[in-house]
Formats: C-alpha cells, sequence, structure tokens
C-alpha cells in the first residue's frame, strides 16, 4: 500500500482541522501549515518529500498564488501537484490559478467527498507518473535503435506498460511517459470503450472508474477492440501516432484548460501533456487518431 505525505496550508485554524477530518486516512500522513512562509520552511526542510499540497488562494503575507509560483519555479517542488482551495471561483481567478500552475481546484464551502475525489484524482496522477518513471528506468537501450515501428494494447495495463516502454526513446523520458499515458489511456477508456467526459466525471468521484473500465473491457461490443501506436524518428522529432476504434469526441475542447473544467476530478490531462511532455499535439479525423512529437534536444 502506497502511503502519501500531504501538506495542507491555511491561514484558518477551523479549516486545517476540516482538512485534517475529512483526510483521516492512514495511508497519508498530513502536515498542517497556517501560513505560506511556514509552509514553505516546511517544504524545503522536509526529509521525505511531499506527494501533494492543498494550498489556500487568500492568506495574508506571502498568497497561496504567490507560493503556487514559487513552487513552479523551483525544480525541487515544480512537479508536485497543488490542489487550489479558494472562494474566489470567477473564471479569471481560476484561469489565474491555472496558468501560475494549480491543476486542481476545489470551491469552499465544499463536502468531504469533493476533497476526497479530487486528492485521490491528484495522487492517481502522481502514481500514474512515478510508475511510468519507473519502468522507463528498467526499459533496454537496445530500443533507442529502432527508426520506425507499430505496436497494439488492449487494456489500462498494456497502455501504462508500453507508454513508460516507448519513453525510453525521448531526451526526457520522465515527462514523455506522462504525456504518453495520458494519450494511451484515452485511447481506451474515452475511445475503444466509450466512457464519456460525465461518466468519468462521476465514477471518479464514486471511486468507482476502474472497476467499470474492467467491466467494459469483459462486454462483447468492446472486448475485441484494441487501439495502436506508431513511432517514427523524424527530422522534427520522435512523432508517437495513436489510433484507437472508437467513435471519436470533441478533443477541441481538451487542448487548453478551461476554468469551468477547473473544480472537475478528471479533464486536465491532455492539456498537461500538450505543455509539458509534447513540441506538438495534433487530432485527425474525429478524434480517435492523434500525432505527438517530442522534439529533438
Amino acid at each position: 500500500m502506497s502511503r502519501w505525505h500531504l501538506l495542507a496550508v491555511d491561514d484558518e485554524p477551523l479549516n486545517l482541522e476540516i482538512i485534517r477530518e475529512y483526510l483521516d486516512d492512514p495511508r497519508m500522513d498530513l502536515d498542517l501549515s497556517p501560513n505560506a512562509e511556514l509552509a514553505w520552511a516546511r517544504l524545503e526542510k522536509a526529509t521525505i518529500p511531499y506527494d501533494l499540497v492543498i494550498l489556500d488562494r487568500m492568506m495574508p503575507g506571502m498568497t497561496g498564488i504567490e507560493m503556487l509560483r514559487r513552487m513552479k519555479a523551483d525544480s525541487r517542488f515544480r512537479n508536485i501537484p497543488v490542489i487550489m482551495q479558494t472562494a474566489a471561483a470567477a473564471p479569471e481567478q481560476v484561469r489565474e490559478g491555472i496558468e501560475a500552475g494549480a491543476y486542481y481546484y476545489l470551491t469552499k464551502p465544499y463536502e468531504p467527498a469533493a476533497l476526497t475525489a479530487i486528492v485521490r484524482a491528484a495522487l492517481a496522477d502522481v502514481e500514474e507518473r512515478t510508475a511510468a518513471l519507473q519502468r522507463t528506468a528498467e526499459q533496454t537501450q537496445t530500443l533507442l535503435l529502432l527508426e520506425s515501428a507499430v505496436w497494439r494494447f488492449g487494456n489500462l495495463d498494456e497502455a501504462n506498460r508500453l507508454a513508460g516502454l516507448l519513453a525510453t526513446l525521448c531526451p526526457a523520458p520522465e515527462t514523455a511517459a506522462m504525456g504518453l499515458t495520458e494519450l494511451m489511456v484515452n485511447a481506451i477508456e474515452h475511445g475503444n470503450l466509450g466512457i464519456s467526459y460525465a461518466e468519468k466525471s462521476r465514477l471518479k468521484r464514486e471511486d468507482g472508474w476502474e472497476a467499470e473500465v474492467k467491466r467494459r473491457l469483459t462486454l462483447p461490443e468492446y472486448a475485441s477492440r484494441v487501439a495502436r501506436v506508431s513511432m517514427a524518428k523524424t527530422a522534427e522529432g520522435t512523432v508517437f501516432t495513436i489510433r484507437d476504434e472508437g467513435a471519436g469526441f470533441d478533443w477541441q475542447r481538451y487542448l487548453d484548460f478551461d476554468p469551468e473544467r477547473a473544480f472537475d476530478p478528471n479533464g486536465r490531462g491532455i492539456a498537461m501533456a500538450r505543455m509539458m511532455s509534447f513540441s506538438r499535439i495534433e487530432y485527425h479525423d474525429n478524434g480517435n487518431e492523434v500525432t505527438a512529437v517530442v522534439a529533438t534536444r
């Protein structure tokens, strides 16, 4: 069982106690900080790195936005996901937080289920990236001799393992693994299995997403479907093309972060992959084929 190290930052003692109560989980070690200055000191002195920060936006002294920008500018902390909790939920305020690096949001006041759902979603993303990095480190350098190839995959486990393998072909395997995992998992869940955005949001909140994916993989209408990923090395870089057998989706909505979706437990992966992993992402046809390029350094 994974054990998570979390830091919650809020200038209201009652809010910190609410977070402590809501996240009373033996898998989580939760540290509380009453302001951003002390929280920053905790980050710097931590012997065990934090996996997640829950950060209040409006605080005296250093604000949550200021701390977030400081974290994203520091190589030691920029990869720690931050959940921004705020009563300032206007689109321009959410957009400011997204641009600073807050990809997970909670509106105050919130119910226990909302907090636990967004925390689970953020930690699942951390676990996915960590596993992809570990898989990447285990791969052989023989793959670097490849100039082009095609692979097929049919479930989430195959997508995750293959993404880690393909990332070894890229100059920065860790960030490539994150982006490839996102696009290949999308090909299974949203493509071949037809799970809609709204369905995934509900399933994530109910902690039933993985079970539903496994269930649909056994259904006759989905069981034979596969997705394919091809790789080719070009002057532009390493080019990956991923195609599924689904009906496609409205991909234009997901290339950028949308403040209206900032409070959902899903829906940020393609935009994160576009920003962090690839120099170019281009969808084709009705959205069931995507080309992603990792530029040559």
